[in-house]
C-alpha cells in the first residue's frame, strides 16, 4: 500500500513530536520539513528530512499528498487554505483557527477542492478520557450528572508565543480545546449554557488559566479547569454518577471506582465528630454499603490518528475528528471568552455548523 507523503510546515516541538508519530506509522512518511526558523531548518536536517527552501517550494512539491501544520495558531488559516488549493490534503494542529469564521473558510475551500482537511484534537486518544468515556457510555457508577476535568502545573505559560494574544496564546485555546472537546465528544447530548472565569495572574496579555462550568440539555454538568500556577493540584477527573463515585489521578492513570453495593440491608452511617460539631450527613458510609474498585485502562477500538487519516483519504473510513465538530468547539471556544469578559452565562444552543 502507498505511503502518505507528508510535508511537515513549523519544525518546533510539536511539528518535530509530529514526525516520530508518522516514522511509527506504516500508513504514512515524511517527505519533508519547511520552519521560517534556520535553526529549525538545521534541527529538520539533522533529523534526516529534506529542508524547503521556502513555504511556497514545499506547497508546490508535487510529490508531497499532505501538508501537516505545527505552526503558531495565527497563520493556520492562511496555510491551510494555500496547501488546500495546492491541490494538498492537510492536517492542522490545534486549535485549528482562532475564530470559527476561519474555519469555516477551510472547510469550504476543502469541499470546493475535494481534498480532505482534518484537525489534530488528539486528547480523544488520550487513555485517562478512554477510561472515563467508558465510565459513562457503560454507566458503571450508575447515570453520571456531573464530571471535573482538569490539568494543572505551576510553570506559568510556555514558551514564548504563546504569551502573545496576536498568535493564540492563553490556555484557553492551548489546553482548552482539548479538554472541551473530549466532553463534547463523550457526553451525547447538546451543550445548553457555560459560564467562566480567566486567570491573569500571572501579568501575561493572555490567560495563563480559567475555570468554566458547562450544561448540557440532558442535566449533565462538567467543571472544566486549567492552571499554570499550581503548586497542589487536584484530581485530573473527578465523576459522579447516581451509584457511585470515580477519580483519575493524573497521567499515570491511578484511580479508583467507589460504588453502592446493591445491598438491601445496610448498616446507617453513625455521627462523626467534624471540628466543633457532629455530622451524620458528612459521614463515610457504612464498609458494607460500598464497592471499592481499581479504575482499570480500557482497550480502545479506535485507529491511531494517522491511520484514520489515511484511511479517509482512501475513501474507507469517515474521520474520527469532524470538521463540524471542532468548528462548534471553536463557537464553545469564543462563547466561554464572551461568558468570561461579560460575568453572565451564556445561551450555547445555537451553535452548529451550517453551510
Amino acid at each position: 500500500m502507498k505511503k502518505l507523503k507528508v510535508t511537515i510546515i513549523g519544525y518546533g516541538g510539536m511539528g518535530s513530536f509530529h514526525a516520530k508519530l508518522i516514522q511509527a506509522n506504516p500508513e504514512v512518511e515524511v517527505h519533508g520539513i519547511f520552519d521560517i526558523s534556520e535553526s529549525r531548518q538545521q534541527a529538520g536536517e539533522a533529523d534526516g528530512y529534506s529542508a524547503y527552501a521556502s513555504l511556497e517550494e514545499a506547497l508546490n512539491d508535487a510529490c508531497a499528498d499532505t501538508i501537516l501544520i505545527a505552526t503558531p495558531n495565527d497563520v493556520h488559516k492562511e496555510i491551510a487554505v494555500q496547501a488546500l488549493e495546492a491541490g494538498k490534503h492537510v492536517i492542522c494542529e490545534k486549535p485549528v483557527t482562532l475564530t470559527s469564521e476561519e474555519l469555516s473558510e477551510i472547510m469550504h475551500t476543502a469541499e470546493e477542492q475535494g481534498r480532505v482537511f482534518m484537525v489534530h484534537q488528539n486528547r480523544r486518544w488520550d487513555s485517562d478520557f478512554q477510561m472515563v468515556k467508558d465510565l459513562y457510555e457503560k454507566r458503571k457508577i450508575g447515570e453520571i450528572f456531573h464530571i471535573e476535568s482538569r490539568v494543572q502545573g505551576a510553570n506559568g505559560i510556555p514558551g514564548d508565543w504563546r504569551h502573545l494574544k496576536a498568535h493564540g496564546g492563553g490556555m484557553l485555546l492551548d489546553w482548552g480545546v482539548h479538554l472541551f472537546d473530549q466532553l463534547l465528544y463523550m457526553v451525547d447530548s447538546p451543550l445548553v449554557k457555560v459560564a467562566a472565569d480567566l486567570s491573569y495572574v500571572l501579568g501575561d496579555e493572555v490567560d495563563d488559566g480559567f475555570i468554566s462550568y458547562l450544561t448540557f440539555e440532558n442535566g449533565v454538568t462538567a467543571l472544566v479547569e486549567v492552571g499554570t500556577t499550581n503548586y497542589i493540584k487536584l484530581p485530573r477527573w473527578y465523576i459522579k454518577g447516581t451509584k457511585g463515585s470515580a477519580v483519575i489521578e493524573d497521567w499515570d492513570l491511578k484511580g479508583k471506582i467507589v460504588k453502592q453495593s446493591g445491598l438491601e440491608f445496610v448498616v446507617a452511617p453513625k455521627p462523626i465528630k467534624a471540628g466543633q460539631g457532629l455530622t451524620k450527613t458528612m459521614a463515610p458510609p457504612s464498609e458494607e454499603s460500598i464497592i471499592k474498585e481499581k479504575f482499570e485502562k480500557v482497550t480502545t477500538q479506535m485507529d491511531p490518528f494517522y491511520t484514520n487519516f489515511a484511511k479517509v483519504v482512501r475513501g474507507e473510513s469517515e474521520p474520527i475528528v469532524k470538521n463540524e465538530e471542532v468548528y462548534q468547539l471553536m463557537k464553545i471556544i469564543e462563547s466561554i471568552f464572551k461568558a468570561a469578559e461579560t460575568g453572565q452565562v451564556v445561551d450555547v444552543r445555537e451553535h452548529s455548523y451550517s453551510k
